[in-house]
């Protein structure tokens, strides 16, 4: 369970890119201090597209699996009873730590962990059998330079799955989910509507072998809490689901207390 060796990849894929390193550094803070949470959230430890996940990794026997941008791990902790090897790849040391920690407690003895950004892979062309993301993207500072990276490390006939929180794609909409995104976690960079996934994933040489469309209900409290968004900031989100519009209010199902839904996204991607 311990840091795997770097390949050099491609040298483009490593060149410096400052703007990204900043970026790259207040995600690392954000999420660093609350790993422990990110692993017992129930939002992240359970639901129907960890369940697809596993079951794709299960159709792909002896799989080699990359899980970008792990968190907590629970993509490793679902694929790795099926898998050959998983490597949970992250930016931050702490929650590799709790990836690693974790999986010695469940026997999970073909996980590694390894430690770099999703627009520079630590790996060699043609690696991976599949790669895999959950509700991890909508940080990434390039998502067309990851999802070339993606390609590049994906063998012949594999897989690419992407799972994350969706805008709609509804201007009104999407104004109020990033704005709401942004002041929990300032490491927010933008969910994507479905057709902007398929633009870039069409630009990164993918074409899409399935979407299946979900929402994720969420509690105020403990999505501002596993955050540790400041107060003030809670305040700033109260008081624009409070002023916005009927039909934006209902489309969120927000309630009283705060707690509201989403969309979400699974798509699966194959080269071609």
């Amino acid at each position: 369970m311990s840091d795997t060796p770097q390949s050099p990849g491609s040298a483009a894929a490593h060149a410096a890119h400052p703007a990204h390193d900043a970026h790259n550094a207040v995600v690392t803070g954000q999420f660093g201090p609350q790993a422990s949470a990110y692993l017992t959230s129930a939002n992240h430890a359970q639901g129907a597209d960890l369940e697809q996940l596993a079951a794709i990794t299960r159709a792909h026997p002896g799989a080699q699996v990359l899980d970008l941008g792990c968190g907590a791990g629970h993509v490793s902790f679902f694929t790795a009873p099926h898998a050959a090897r998983v490597v949970a790849y992250d930016l931050s040391p702490e929650m590799l730590g709790v990836v690693a920690g974790e999986a010695t407690k469940r026997g999970l003895t073909n996980i590694d962990t390894q430690l770099g950004a999703a627009e520079s892979l630590a790996f060699a062309d043609a690696s991976f059998d599949l790669v895999f993301s959950r509700y991890s993207a909508h940080h990434w500072a390039d998502v067309g330079a990851a999802l070339r990276e993606m390609r590049r490390v994906l063998k012949p006939g594999g897989r690419v799955v992407i799972c994350d929180v969706a805008s709609t794609g509804q201007p009104l909409f999407d104004t109020y989910l990033q704005a709401v995104e942004v002041l929990r976690d300032t490491s927010h960079v933008r969910n994507y509507a479905a057709s902007e996934w398929m633009t870039m994933a069409a630009g990164a040489g993918f074409s899409v072998a399935s979407f299946t469309p979900r929402t994720l209900d969420l509690d105020f409290k403990t999505w501002t809490a596993r955050m540790r968004t400041p107060e003030p900031m809670q305040v700033a989100i109260r008081a624009l689901q409070t002023a916005m519009a009927d039909n934006v209010r209902r489309h969120f199902k927000i309630q009283d207390d705060g707690s509201f839904t989403l969309d979400t996204l699974t798509l699966e991607l194959r080269v071609g």
